[in-house]
């Protein structure tokens, strides 16, 4: 979810890959170990992996390519992707959005443009602060998407609020203007 209200639609290549996948291991799993033919059917997977990989990364291109050319700043929350994955069972979906290759991607071609790139600690509060008055709301777990802030009676959807909070943050960090 970015500042500006857009949402990320990722592709989900390894999802919409997966059954195949699945049906080529099962079949490289009934044949005799070190035959010829479980040789090439272990080629195979090794190639549509290689194909999924492929399509994820020219996907993140593409997408980190829009991002460097239309802002001149962006700030990023530094998340724990591997702990996210194991802690949350998000585990595929995690790893198929691909987040880290997505940040490096960003970084390197804002930095080639001169534009800012800024990474916002782990522990900033971003979806717990409300971003018209500042209150911050601790009682709030993962499972509560949207709230009303007690202070000025705001509704915020959680992860539109943490994205303005984030682009405000890396504002303050770098001290552009936007």
């Amino acid at each position: 979810m970015s500042s500006d209200e857009k949402l990320a639609e990722y592709p989900r290549y390894y999802r919409r890959k997966l059954e195949k996948l699945q049906k080529m291991s099962r079949t490289l799993s009934k044949m005799k170990k070190f035959s010829q033919n479980w040789y090439k059917q272990k080629h195979k997977i090794a190639i549509l992996h290689e194909k999924i990989a492929n399509q994820r990364k020219d996907f993140l291109h593409k997408e980190s390519r829009k991002i460097a050319n239309s802002y001149d700043l962006v700030g990023v929350e530094d998340l724990n992707m591997k702990a996210m994955s194991q802690s949350l069972n998000f585990g595929k979906s995690v790893a198929d959005n691909s987040w880290g290759m997505f940040r490096t991607f960003l970084k390197y071609k804002h930095e080639e443009q001169g534009k800012y790139f800024v990474t916002i600690d782990k522990w900033f509060p971003s979806s717990k602060t409300c971003s018209v008055c500042g209150y911050k709301n601790d009682d709030l777990t993962l499972s509560v998407r949207e709230w009303i802030c007690p202070d000025c009676g705001t509704h915020h959807n959680r992860d539109i609020n943490a994205a303005i909070n984030i682009r405000n943050e890396a504002v303050r960090l770098t001290s552009v203007t936007v």
